[in-house]
């Protein structure tokens, strides 16, 4: 657990850390043929390259225990050092009533158990705030304690199904529909307040960050998501030292912490893999019809574009696209090249991803100092195990001196 001091400490120790390796981290290995830092560092590339697809995603959870070619030992210990993060201390109370695991997915019940666990104040809340709610369940779960609840969400099915669900459990709780971006956001928010979101993407939990300490809230507990889900092109630095760091992120950058899944299952990964391969695939051939050796976006396709026989999917993109007709192709040695693609892309990330961690730290802390800077104590660590989301960082922040700690 980080909190005082040590919150801008490491901030320190990984905006130096990010700056220094730009190079590494930056370009994507998707959109290269071949990546600037391979000219200086060819053995680790070239060992990279000749590693096989399986290799890969056996090491995607742990690339810090890689015995590749230096630089990638020393990044690794550096990174892990500069990621490692103690969880929060949990408290230990009785099983919640089986009623409020309805209509949960295991994992997701497991996250909101783990989450509320952790929510120890000087203070005991009086009246929590499911901010992007959903159907509310965090917030039937946390008042369970008597203390009351409002629910913001701006899907109007899941307000009304959150509302049946309370009435169905007998807990008397708001349930009101709320665009938290919009203007008159801020009215839903006051002193007594004990907002928590789990997992609200973007600029969703950092516009909950900057209304609830203008409205100054009593208690904040936020586990961050997808920070690449925002309005503008480049990040927006919360705190000043954050602003003060030479690191610009696009939206690009922001989406770094986020190329890993912990809950893909193996259907869904093969149909990932088939649409990258493919997709790496297509890549080649745009290059050789555009006659320009760069990357050309492709949109999201649905997924029976995978049903299609591999020459068809090419042809029909190309049309998309706007490209001129493949013409004759050996179909069968393009996508077998694909696959290969795909191999060398997805053992190329290993590098990339020792900052995935950093990365998603630097980020978090900045919302941490920003929450000091507005008069809160903060502490940050993680609220559950790595398998139950990769996304487990949780920030607390309150308003008082107490140091009493409250379940």
């Amino acid at each position: 657990m980080l909190t005082g001091p040590d919150l801008l400490a490491r901030f320190q120790a990984l905006d130096d850390f990010l700056i220094a390796h730009q190079a590494l981290w930056r370009p994507k290995p998707f959109t290269h043929l071949h990546l600037p830092w391979e000219a200086e560092h060819p053995r680790l590339a070239a060992w990279l390259r000749a590693r096989t697809l399986e290799q890969a995603d056996a090491d995607q959870s742990h690339p810090e225990r890689l015995p590749a070619p230096a630089p990638f030992p020393e990044l690794a210990a550096t990174a892990w050092e500069l990621g490692r993060i103690d969880d929060l201390p949990r408290r230990v109370g009785t099983e919640p009533p089986a009623r409020l695991s309805v209509d949960v997915p295991g994992r997701k019940w497991q996250q909101i158990r783990a989450f509320a666990d952790t929510l120890q104040f000087a203070e005991r809340p009086r009246h929590w705030l499911d901010w992007c709610s959903g159907k509310g369940h965090l917030g039937r779960l946390l008042a369970q304690d008597g203390a009351r609840l409002t629910c913001l969400e701006y899907d109007p099915s899941l307000v009304e199904a959150g509302a049946a669900l309370s009435q169905r459990q007998q807990l008397q709780a708001r349930h009101l529909q709320q665009d938290v971006l919009a203007a008159d956001a801020v009215q839903q928010l006051a002193p007594e307040h004990s907002p928590v979101a789990l997992h609200a993407c973007g600029d969703l939990h950092v516009r909950l960050l900057q209304l609830a300490s203008q409205r100054g809230c009593a208690h904040l507990a936020v586990a961050p998501c997808c920070y690449n889900r925002i309005g503008t092109g480049e990040y927006q630095p919360l705190s000043a030292a954050a602003r003060d760091s030479e690191l610009r992120l696009s939206r690009d950058d922001l989406a770094l912490p986020l190329c890993e899944t912990a809950t893909a299952g193996a259907r869904v990964r093969r149909q990932r893999d088939q649409s990258m391969a493919r997709r790496l695939a297509f890549d080649l051939l745009q290059r050789q019809l555009r006659g320009r050796d760069e990357y050309l976006p492709t949109p999201s396709l649905p997924s029976h574009w995978l049903d299609k026989p591999f020459a068809q999917y090419c042809h029909d993109l190309a049309e998309l696209k706007q490209l001129p007709k493949p013409g004759k192709q050996d179909w069968a040695a393009l996508e077998s090249a694909g696959w290969q693609r795909l191999a060398e892309v997805r053992n190329l990330e290993l590098l990339r991803n020792l900052f995935r961690r950093p990365m998603e730290l630097w980020l978090v802390l900045d919302r941490a100092l920003f929450l000091e800077e507005q008069g809160y104590q903060v502490r940050l660590g993680q609220f559950c195990e790595h398998r139950l989301t990769p996304r487990n960082l949780l920030l607390l922040a309150e308003r008082n001196d107490a140091h009493r700690i409250c379940g």
